[in-house]
């Protein structure tokens, strides 16, 4: 019998979790008393079997994120990658990741989804841990503190760092670490490469290995939020998924178009005619590593960039670039933090935008990434992993749609490259002349 895919088994998951949370919601309602069974509370329970998964997660984030950043950096700077070719990938993944956050951070701003009715939603999403480490995090932080934040970038100890969580002096020290270990002489290179790299494969099975309980945890942490304020939670989580799918469309349609337009000289929705079938692809799968033999075919075929470019671009956007991802993440910081009524300083959002912007880096080819980027931002600023339990209700839609998006921004970015670098392709402006209509 064909095993049932990991995302179906979370959504059934999520399913009974609002059924079985709706339940013991409502006979707590109607008894006024705790439910449980064998003396055991039923919350008890789903908060216990969510905190797990949860402590399963942040167990994993130092290891992953530092072998899996020096590894990619080490690969990139190898090999000649970083040469012209490759400074023009990183530049328009890391201009086209940071705008898609600033789109995300601005409409989530603007609609502010964790506000209802003029009151934080912590209530309606039955948020009740202390933010007291938030409260200290941001009590007289300002338009100065972004300073901070690039000094925090370099920690004084990287052991300590870790064991606090400062996840963007260990980032920085990452990047350093894999960017001077490709100047070694082979002798001392090839042996750290091979060990940072086995120690990256052991953590992604560890991670692939978590996850194979993540119906389990999302089932524990769904169930707990229902548990406690019944189906009215799904009402902000709504607006929020709204607002997220609002800020990928936008990105999607008007800031990767600019792009094309103005810096790639190209027809932008012929593009992305061109690349449908990729996204339709990367929108079921919700994955863009599976999705690539797919992409790189419409790219190099529909769009008409070399294999060149293609071979190189869009396997490294698979691993490093996503647009859709990063803006999710942020977006849902930010929300968090709106739930919890607090609103966020300059300094704050410039954190989580870092953040943000490093992570989907860091984090991108792992299972379920945006788990780790989120768990990984919100300890960072301080606010409670619980609320992570949330943001599951609506994640498997929004997880397809922003995976549509990272493909999108891959076959952006390879159809620039290939224009600075001198190609035709197959929808430049001055392609066709008598065409100008069909863009």
């Amino acid at each position: 019998m064909r095993k049932l895919e990991l995302h179906w088994q979370i959504l059934i998951a999520i399913i009974l979790a609002a059924i079985v949370g709706g339940y013991v919601f409502n006979q707590q309602a109607a008894t006024g008393v705790d439910a449980t069974i064998l003396g055991i509370k039923y919350l008890s329970i789903f908060e216990y079997v969510g905190t797990i998964f949860l402590n399963a997660l942040k167990m994993i984030i130092v290891p992953l994120i530092t072998s899996s950043i020096i590894v990619g950096v080490a690969g990139i700077g190898s090999g000649g990658n970083l040469g012209a070719l490759g400074g023009k990938t990183l530049l328009f993944y890391a201009a086209t990741t940071l705008a898609a956050i600033l789109v995300g951070l601005v409409i989530v701003n603007v609609v502010a989804p964790g506000i209802v009715d003029g009151q934080p939603a912590k209530d309606l999403l039955a948020l009740d841990a202390s933010t007291a480490q938030f409260e200290a995090t941001v009590a007289g932080t300002g338009l100065s503190d972004v300073a901070m934040i690039f000094q925090r970038m370099v920690p004084s100890n990287i052991f300590a760092a870790a064991v606090e969580g400062q996840m963007l002096g260990i980032i920085f020290f990452a990047i350093l670490f894999g960017y001077f270990m490709t100047h070694l002489e082979d002798q001392y290179a090839g042996p750290l490469y091979r060990f940072w790299n086995a120690v990256f494969h052991v953590m992604m099975s560890m991670t692939e290995w978590i996850m194979k309980f993540a119906p389990i945890g999302v089932f524990g942490l769904v169930a707990a939020v229902i548990a406690k304020a019944g189906y009215k939670a799904t009402g902000p989580l709504a607006v929020f998924a709204i607002v997220v799918l609002a800020a990928l469309l936008v990105h999607a349609f008007i800031t990767l178009p600019l792009l094309l337009r103005f810096v790639g000289r190209v027809r932008p929705y012929r593009t992305m005619r061109g690349v449908a079938q990729a996204m339709l692809t990367a929108f079921s799968t919700a994955s863009s590593s599976a999705t690539l033999p797919v992409t790189m075919d419409c790219v190099e075929d529909n769009v008409g960039v070399s294999n060149k470019v293609s071979s190189f671009v869009l396997p490294l956007g698979a691993t490093v670039n996503m647009n859709g991802t990063a803006l999710y993440e942020c977006a849902a910081a930010i929300f968090i933090a709106q739930a919890y009524g607090y609103e966020l300083t300059f300094a704050m959002q410039f954190s989580i935008v870092s953040i943000a912007l490093l992570t989907s880096i860091g984090v991108a080819g792992v299972p379920s990434a945006s788990l780790v980027a989120i768990a990984i931002i919100l300890g960072a600023v301080g606010l409670p992993l619980e609320a992570l339990g949330v943001l599951l209700v609506f994640d498997r839609i929004l997880d397809m749609a922003r995976t549509s998006i990272n493909v999108w921004g891959d076959c952006t970015c390879a159809t620039i490259v290939a224009r600075l670098d001198g190609e035709k392709t197959n929808v430049a402006i001055d392609a066709e002349p008598d065409a100008e209509a069909a863009a």
